[in-house]
C-alpha cells in the first residue's frame, strides 16, 4: 500500500489564516474532482472559519468524557473506514482527551497516514519541540502542545501561510480571531507587535533551515558538486592564530550583508595531532563565534588547502575568508607557495578573501624613517650572496671553455646587482668584493692564485663595486621614497582617526589615548590631571624612560618606551590639540549633565508656582467666601441657605486638602522619599475599594478581573491611590453611555491591570508627556485639579517596581497598563 502524504501549513500565530487555508485547499482539491473529508476542524467561534466548511463533508466528532466534562476529539476509526482520499486535519500539535487510542494527534496522522490517506493539516511555530525555549523567551508563555521536529520534518510538503503583523493585530482589533472580552489582553501581551515580529521571523528562518536541508539532500543525491547560492554562507579558516577574531569579524559583516547569511568557522587538524593550535585562543575563538551567531566546525586532513575547499563545497559556501600568510618571503620561497594560494587555485567558483592582520606586519604602526632598508632586506641580501655566489662559481667552472670569460664576467656583475637590489649597498659590495676575487682565483691566468699583475684586471674589480654603489643608491632611494609615501598615509590616517574620535564625542579621550600608543609603537600612554589618571593604554616599566607632553592647561601626557624626533613631534602636537578639544567637549557635557536637574527643577518650580496661583485659588476663595457670609450673615440665614454655606465650605476644603496631599505626593516622589512597604497582593483586593472610595457603579464600570492570576508583590495603598488617580481620568474622558473597563491578566511574571476607556485617545507625540507632572492634555478649566493625577500613578507604580505605559484602545481611546511584578507563575499555552 502506498504510504500517504501530509501536508502542513505553517503559521507564526494563531489567527494567520491556517485553518482557513486548508479549507480553501479542500475545496480547490473538491472541485478538481478528489474525493475530500474534513477529519476536523477547530472554528474556536469564528464565523468567517465555520462559513469555509460550506460544501465540505464533515466528519462527526467522537466524544469522551473526562472528568465529568464532555470533551470531543477526531473519530479516528470513523476516518479510517471512510478512506477518503485527502483528510483534512486541524491542529496537528493537539493533545487528545485522556482515553483516546493515542496522546496526540499527530500519532493519529501518522496512522492515516500508513492507511495511505493523503492530509492536509496546519501548526504554529510556537508547537515545534525544538523551538520551545525561544518561543517562551520571546512570549513570556510556556507551550505544554507540542510536536517532535522529526514529525514535522518528515512531511512530504510544508508551506508558510504568512500575515505581516501589523495586519494580524488589525484582524485580532476587529474581531475575527478573538471574541471581545479577550482581545484588549490579546493585544498587549501575546500579540504584541514585537512577539509577531520575532515569531514571523522564526518561522520563516525555520522553513529556510528546512528548505536547505532538502536542498543539501537533492546535491548529494544527485552528485552535484558546484555551489548553488542559494544563500551567503561565508565558511572562515581558523589556525588559532591571533588573527582569528580580525577573520571572524570580518566574516560576520560579509555574512551580515545579505538577508538569511550564515557564517561558519573551520579548523583544520592534521590527523596525527602534530599541527595543534593553542586550545586557549581556539577557546576564545569558538566563543565569539556563538557571540556573532555562527557555527564552528573542526575536521581533520593533513592536506589545509584541499581540505579548506572540501569543508566549503560540503556546506555549500559562496565565500571563504582566510588571513594573509605570517611567514617571511625567505620562508615562502623556501617552502613555496602558501595555504592561501592554493586555496584560490582550487576554490572554482567559492569567492576567497585573504584578509591582512597585524600579525602579518603590524600595519597600524607608523613606518620609521631612519634606515631606508629593513634589517631583513640585509640580511636576505647577504644570504643570497653567500647562497648564490659559490653556486654560480662552480656552474661556470663547469661550463668553462676558452672564450666563456666574458660570460663569467657579465654572471658575476648579475650577482651583484641581485644582491644590491635585495639588500641595498652593504651585501652588494660584499658581493662585488667576493666576486671580483672569485673572477680573478678561478678564471684568470695564472689559475688558483689571487695575483693583480694587469692594470685592467684591478680596474674590473674597480667597475664591481662602482656598479654596485650606483645601484645600491637606486635602489635605496626607491626604498625611501616608499616608506616616506607609507609615512604619510599612515599620518594622514592618524590625523583622521583622531578627528573622527574627537567628533564621536563619548570615548574620544581613550581612543585617542590607545591610537597614540598604537601609532608610535610605545609600552604605554596615560592622561593625567591635577594627579589622576584620565586615560591609560597599555603597560608603562617603573622605571622606563617617558617623554611629557602637555595638553591644554591643566592635563599632561606621558609617553612611555619610545624617542620622538621632529616629524613625530610634529603629529604629537596635532594629538595633543585633538586631546585639549576632547577634553574640553568632555567638561562641557559633565558640565550640561549637572545643570540639567537644575533646569528640570527650575521647570518643575515654574509649573508648580503657575499651578497654585489657579488652582489654589478657586477653593481658597469659595471657603473664604461661604466662612465670611457664615461670619457676617449669623441669625439672618434660613437653615437651607446655611446648610448650603457649610456644603460649599466642606467641598472647598476638601478639594483644598485633595490638592495639597498630591502636592506633598509629588514632591517626596521628587525627593525620593516615598515609603514603599509591599505585601503579597490580589489584585481584585486593590481595585474594588478604589472603586468603593470613587463612587463607581455597574453603568459606569465593566469588570473582568481573572481569578486565576497570581498574586502581585505592591504595597495596596500606593497600588489603590494610582488605580483611583487612573480610574477618574478615565470616567472624565469615557463619553456618555460608555462604561470604563477594568481587567486584569498575567503575562510572564508580570501581572497587568489595564483600565480601558473609549475617549478622545492620547495622541503617539504625547504620550510621554501626560505622565509628567501639571499635563492636562488640552484641559483649560481648573476643576481638573493640578495635572498631577498620572504623574504621581506612574510614581506610585514605579515604587513598586512596577511599571504604567498608555497604549492605543482598539476603536479609540486610551487603555493604562499597570504592570507589577508576580509572586507565582503559571504556564500557560496560547491556543
Amino acid at each position: 500500500m502506498t504510504r500517504g502524504r501530509l501536508r502542513v501549513l505553517l503559521g507564526a500565530a494563531p489567527g494567520v489564516g491556517k485553518t482557513c487555508a486548508m479549507l480553501e485547499e479542500g475545496r480547490r482539491l473538491l472541485g478538481e474532482g478528489a474525493d475530500v473529508t474534513v477529519a476536523i476542524v477547530e472554528t474556536h467561534g469564528r464565523a468567517e472559519t465555520a462559513a469555509m466548511t460550506e460544501g465540505l463533508q464533515i466528519l462527526p466528532r467522537r466524544a469522551v468524557r473526562h472528568r465529568g466534562v464532555e470533551l470531543t476529539e477526531m473519530d479516528l476509526d470513523a476516518v479510517l473506514a471512510r478512506r477518503p482520499q485527502v483528510a483534512l486535519v486541524d491542529e496537528l500539535a493537539h493533545t487528545n482527551a485522556p482515553g483516546m487510542r493515542h496522546e496526540k494527534r499527530w500519532e493519529d496522522v501518522q496512522e492515516l497516514l500508513d492507511a495511505g490517506i493523503d492530509v492536509i493539516s496546519t501548526v504554529n511555530i510556537q508547537h515545534i519541540e525544538s523551538l520551545g525555549d525561544v518561543v517562551e523567551q520571546i512570549t513570556g508563555v510556556a507551550q505544554r502542545e507540542t510536536i517532535p521536529d522529526a514529525v514535522l520534518r518528515a512531511a512530504d510538503q510544508i508551506e508558510v501561510v504568512d500575515l505581516a503583523p501589523q495586519a494580524l493585530r488589525d484582524r485580532l482589533a476587529s474581531g475575527r480571531v478573538y471574541p471581545a472580552e479577550r482581545i484588549d489582553a490579546a493585544l498587549s501581551n501575546y500579540f504584541r507587535l514585537g512577539n509577531l515580529t520575532a515569531l514571523r521571523e522564526l518561522a520563516l528562518l525555520w522553513l529556510a533551515d528546512e528548505v536547505d536541508q532538502a536542498l543539501t539532500a537533492y546535491r548529494t543525491e544527485h552528485g552535484i558538486d558546484s555551489t548553488w547560492q542559494a544563500r551567503e554562507r561565508v565558511v572562515v579558516a581558523l589556525t588559532g592564530g591571533p588573527e582569528g577574531e580580525t577573520l571572524l569579524r570580518r566574516g560576520a559583516r560579509i555574512a551580515a550583508r545579505t538577508t538569511g547569511g550564515q557564517l561558519l568557522a573551520v579548523h583544520v587538524t592534521s590527523q596525527d595531532g602534530l599541527r595543534a593550535a593553542s586550545p586557549e585562543s581556539l577557546a576564545r575563538q569558538r566563543a565569539l563565534v556563538d557571540a556573532l551567531g555562527g557555527t564552528y566546525h573542526q575536521v581533520v586532513g593533513d592536506d589545509v588547502p584541499r581540505t579548506l575547499v572540501q569543508f566549503a563545497r560540503s556546506v555549500n559556501a559562496t565565500q571563504l575568508v582566510l588571513g594573509v600568510s605570517r611567514r617571511g618571503r625567505i620562508a615562502a620561497a623556501l617552502t613555496g607557495p602558501g595555504i592561501g594560494a592554493t586555496v584560490i587555485r582550487e576554490s572554482g567558483d567559492i569567492d576567497v578573501h585573504i584578509v591582512t592582520h597585524s600579525a602579518a606586519g603590524g600595519r597600524s604602526a607608523l613606518p620609521r624613517i631612519g634606515g631606508s632598508l629593513t634589517w631583513r632586506r640585509r640580511i636576505a641580501g647577504f644570504a643570497f650572496a653567500v647562497v648564490c655566489g659559490p653556486l654560480l662559481s662552480w656552474l661556470l667552472v663547469t661550463l668553462r671553455g676558452p672564450e666563456s670569460i666574458t660570460s663569467d664576467v657579465l654572471s658575476y656583475q648579475l650577482l651583484v646587482v641581485v644582491a644590491a637590489i635585495i639588500g641595498g649597498i652593504w651585501p652588494a659590495l660584499f658581493a662585488a668584493v667576493m666576486s671580483g676575487l672569485t673572477l680573478d682565483f678561478l678564471f684568470i691566468e695564472p689559475l688558483y692564485e689571487i695575483k693583480v699583475d694587469e692594470p685592467h684586471h684591478l680596474l674590473a674589480l674597480v667597475l664591481y663595486v662602482v656598479v654596485a654603489v650606483l645601484v645600491s643608491l637606486v635602489v635605496d632611494r626607491a626604498a625611501r621614497q616608499t616608506r616616506s609615501a607609507r609615512r604619510a598615509a599612515a599620518e594622514s590616517e592618524l590625523l583622521a582617526t583622531v578627528a573622527g574620535s574627537v567628533l564621536r564625542g563619548q570615548g574620544a579621550i581613550q581612543a585617542l589615548v590607545d591610537r597614540t600608543r598604537e601609532s608610535f609603537r610605545l609600552s604605554g600612554v596615560r592622561l593625567l590631571s591635577d594627579g589622576s589618571v584620565l586615560a591609560t593604554s597599555g603597560e608603562p616599566l617603573a622605571d622606563e624612560r617617558h617623554t611629557t607632553m602637555p595638553i591644554g592647561a591643566d592635563a599632561v601626557l606621558e609617553l612611555h618606551g619610545g624617542a620622538f624626533g621632529p616629524a613625530e613631534q610634529r603629529l604629537l602636537e596635532a594629538i595633543a590639540a585633538q586631546l585639549a578639544a576632547a577634553l574640553e567637549h568632555s567638561a562641557l557635557a559633565r558640565t550640561a549633565s549637572e545643570i540639567a536637574p537644575l533646569a528640570a527643577s527650575d521647570r518643575l518650580r515654574t509649573a508648580l508656582l503657575s499651578a497654585l496661583s489657579h488652582d489654589l485659588r478657586r477653593p481658597l476663595a469659595a471657603a473664604t467666601a461661604a466662612v465670611t457670609g457664615l461670619r457676617t450673615a449669623r441669625g439672618h440665614l434660613t437653615p437651607g441657605d446655611r446648610d448650603e454655606l457649610l456644603a460649599t465650605a466642606a467641598e472647598s476644603l476638601d478639594a483644598l486638602a485633595a490638592l495639597i496631599t498630591d502636592l506633598l505626593d509629588v514632591t517626596r516622589l521628587q525627593a525620593g522619599a516615598l515609603a514603599v512597604a509591599t505585601t503579597p497582593l490580589d489584585a481584585a483586593e486593590a481595585i474594588l475599594p478604589a472603586l468603593e472610595e470613587l463612587g463607581i457603579g455597574p453603568d459606569q464600570i465593566e469588570l473582568a478581573l481573572d481569578p486565576g492570576v497570581p498574586a502581585v508583590d505592591a504595597d495596596p495603598v500606593l497600588l489603590q491611590r494610582a488605580l483611583v488617580n487612573l480610574l477618574a481620568n478615565a470616567l472624565r474622558h469615557a463619553p456618555g453611555g460608555s462604561r470604563v473597563r477594568v481587567a486584569t491578566s498575567a503575562f510572564g511574571d508580570r501581572v497587568e491591570i489595564r483600565i480601558v476607556d473609549h475617549g478622545p485617545g492620547i495622541p503617539a507625540d504625547r504620550r510621554d508627556d501626560v505622565f509628567l507632572p501639571f499635563q492636562r492634555l488640552g484641559d483649560t478649566d481648573n476643576t481638573t485639579g493640578l495635572g498631577l493625577g498620572l504623574a504621581l500613578s506612574k510614581g506610585f507604580v514605579e515604587a513598586m517596581n512596577g511599571t504604567l505605559t498608555a497604549e492605543d484602545t482598539p476603536g479609540g481611546g486610551v487603555t493604562m497598563v499597570i504592570g507589577l511584578p508576580a509572586l507565582a507563575v503559571r504556564e500557560r499555552s496560547t491556543p
